[in-house]
């Protein structure tokens, strides 16, 4: 399993023999070398790093995924490589070409996927989820009767024992342990997505011209339940979860260990994501007719 990297004091980063180099200024902490080839991520939070650009090069060719982070210590950027797959001028002319009944059908089948996993964690909590289930066999092709929003109302009202709770992007917490949770696994799914050789740009439903991550936003969907299960364990633990501490952020680092159920199988999340954007390719290649979307376990 590769490995995730996160960096919240000032440090030098460089590379020498394929290996990465941390240097602190505090001449008493020693330096650290990792094989590049062993990193999947890199979380850089701290505003006093300093990186080579030999070494983000390397980083590149080795399909690495790189954050760095505001000074509010939200990641606010990721880098990912140019080109992930030998033969993604071939793969992304199936997904320009794939025609809008696929897209629709593709986009009914996350849907409903996501709110049967939606459904799973509210069941693994002992909570009524009943209606979600109900809601997840009323889908229609491309969610014309927007179900995805009924069920998230419904979901974010009962997940979290927190009073007046509802899921907005600048509200209560922990809304504020979501969106760190999101902005990891959209660039999980970023990375798997230019692997497989398809435009992380071109979305399946998400088409906001401003928005350069559309289909990792697409496939993500199912998933998210997944960081719903983290940030509820976090706020069971009744620990201060107002801010965002280190403890917190490193808690989000075994994101792409966490096991899921993907073809009858447990496997980490981050190989279940490459499973599901290589089958995304073979619907738009015509091989196969449904994507390949992880079970909440």
């Amino acid at each position: 399993m590769k490995r995730t990297l996160f960096f919240n004091q000032p440090a030098y980063l460089s590379t020498r023999y394929e290996q990465l180099i941390v240097r602190y200024p505090d001449q008493h902490k020693k330096t650290v070398s990792v094989p590049i080839e062993d990193i999947a991520f890199i979380v850089l939070e701290n505003l006093q790093i300093t990186i080579s650009n030999s070494l983000i090069s390397k980083l590149a060719e080795n399909k690495v995924l790189l954050f760095t982070c505001d000074n509010q210590h939200m990641p606010i950027s990721m880098t990912n490589p140019i080109v992930g797959n030998t033969l993604q001028s071939e793969r992304i002319r199936y997904q320009i070409n794939a025609s809008l009944p696929l897209r629709k059908h593709i986009w009914k089948q996350t849907i409903v996927s996501k709110i049967e996993n939606q459904a799973s964690h509210l069941i693994k909590k002992n909570k009524n989820a009943v209606r979600l289930v109900r809601i997840s066999k009323e889908v229609k092709s491309d969610d014309s009767s927007n179900c995805e929003a009924i069920a998230a109302a419904y979901y974010f009202q009962n997940i979290f024992d927190v009073e007046n709770f509802s899921r907005k992007r600048f509200g209560i917490p922990p809304n504020n342990l979501l969106n760190y949770g999101y902005s990891i696994l959209r660039g999980i799914a970023a990375r798997a997505i230019i692997s497989t050789g398809l435009l992380v740009t071109l979305g399946i439903r998400h088409k906001n011209k401003y928005n350069p991550f559309c289909l990792a936003d697409d496939i993500v969907e199912p998933y998210r339940p997944f960081v719903d299960f983290l940030v509820n364990d976090i706020v069971e633990s009744k620990v201060n979860y107002m801010s965002l501490n280190s403890e917190i952020k490193n808690s989000f680092l075994r994101l792409p260990t966490v096991d899921v159920l993907i073809n009858r199988k447990k496997s980490p999340l981050i190989t279940a994501m490459s499973i599901t954007t290589n089958s995304l390719y073979e619907c738009f290649a015509s091989i196969r007719r449904n994507v390949i979307y992880p079970r909440f376990p």
